[in-house]
């Protein structure tokens, strides 16, 4: 049976008014906003199912704006999300969409640039505030938001699994799960770790020459 924190059961610390359309909506935009790898000026968000539904009354799209600012679930400047999203200069939009067959609370989150630069994501709410990043840039992915999380892309080849591993080990620090996608010969890798990477390790795998895109993500409060 998978297991969860009290915190987890009785529901975040967050701007209302619902855990899953606000807190974890804002959590979605936070994690896209540390994975998208250059600076943004336009975002697009496409919501799916009830996301589409109630994102006005729930306030989803003040969350998402506010999670794409950098603004945490706790923080009342998420009630000021369009006013800061304007004075910022953020060019935004919210459009309907159907991302197939994921969770209900889904969001498609598009940012790019005027140097033509394009980065996206989709992630689900799945409840009490809890979030399943399952797709960046086309590729499938798995974070939820439970552990501290490398997302690794690569050509595929032999032995870099093995070699991230080592990386992971010889730094002193455990594996909590690993998962692949692959897309034609486009690897992506998840390694959840038990405890927060230091900065050592991140910089051995972020700047490896192995991958082609790597970030590293800690649990989103």
């Amino acid at each position: 049976m998978k297991e969860y924190s009290i915190f987890q059961v009785m529901g975040p610390v967050m701007v209302g008014p619902s855990s899953s359309h606000t807190a974890g909506a804002c959590r979605i935009a936070n994690s896209a906003r540390n994975l998208c790898p250059f600076e943004f000026t336009r975002a697009v968000f496409i919501l799916h199912g009830s996301f589409l539904m109630t994102y006005k009354g729930h306030g989803t799209d003040r969350a998402l704006l506010a999670g794409i600012l950098g603004i945490k679930p706790d923080d009342s400047r998420i009630i000021r999300a369009f006013d800061l999203a304007d004075k910022a200069g953020l060019d935004y939009r919210f459009e309907k969409g159907d991302l197939g067959h994921v969770h209900p609370n889904s969001v498609k989150i598009i940012l790019s640039n005027d140097q033509g630069d394009s980065f996206d994501l989709v992630g689900s709410s799945i409840g009490g505030g809890n979030i399943e990043l399952i797709e960046l840039d086309g590729n499938k992915i798995s974070f939820r938001n439970q552990f501290p999380t490398f997302i690794l892309q690569y050509q595929e080849q032999k032995g870099v699994i093995a070699r991230v591993s080592r990386y992971i080990s010889d730094a002193g620090y455990n594996i909590e799960n690993i998962d692949t996608e692959k897309r034609g010969k486009s690897v992506t890798l998840s390694v959840e770790l038990t405890h927060p990477a230091g900065e050592d390790l991140k910089k051995q795998v972020l700047h490896s020459d192995l991958f082609n895109f790597a970030k590293y993500l800690d649990v989103v409060d």
